[in-house]
């Protein structure tokens, strides 16, 4: 059986709710993320993702420049604009459960939580990345997909 610790990352990019969405910006275009998690304390606390960030930018609206947005988002904190509560789950909770999870709650993405602390972060690239594999094992043994 396949668990979220097989697929996860487990090198995540987090924020802190008294980050300002400036930071959150260059970590989002630096590492080409969509979602980062965010931290208080070392517990998560909130998710802010790519369409959070973009929610909070005026400048689509009013054609700022990018330094004009820049200024902007970096007055505004994450914890103003991030997603909570989170739903999170475990790392050995079998895969099938965390896509439930993400269909069921339409989520993009899950934080991974073991006892109370960040452990990784399952995507939805993590999920399809998956599926192309056993698409693949499956094409190997003639079998149709």
């Amino acid at each position: 059986m396949t668990c979220v610790n097989d697929l996860m990352q487990k090198e995540v990019a987090t924020l802190g709710a008294a980050d300002h969405l400036d930071l959150a910006d260059d970590i989002m275009g630096l590492g080409r993320i969509r979602h980062l998690p965010v931290l208080d304390a070392g517990k998560v606390v909130g998710i802010l993702s790519q369409r959070d960030l973009f929610r909070a930018s005026i400048s689509s609206v009013l054609q700022f420049r990018r330094t004009t947005e820049r200024e902007w988002l970096a007055k505004i904190s994450v914890r103003e604009v991030m997603v909570k509560p989170v739903v999170t789950i475990g790392s050995h909770e079998p895969i099938r459960n965390a896509v439930k999870l993400m269909i069921d709650k339409k989520l993009g993405c899950l934080p991974v939580v073991d006892n109370g602390k960040l452990a990784g972060l399952l995507s939805e690239t993590d999920l399809l990345n998956h599926l192309g594999r056993l698409i693949d094992r499956d094409d190997a043994k003639g079998r149709p997909a």
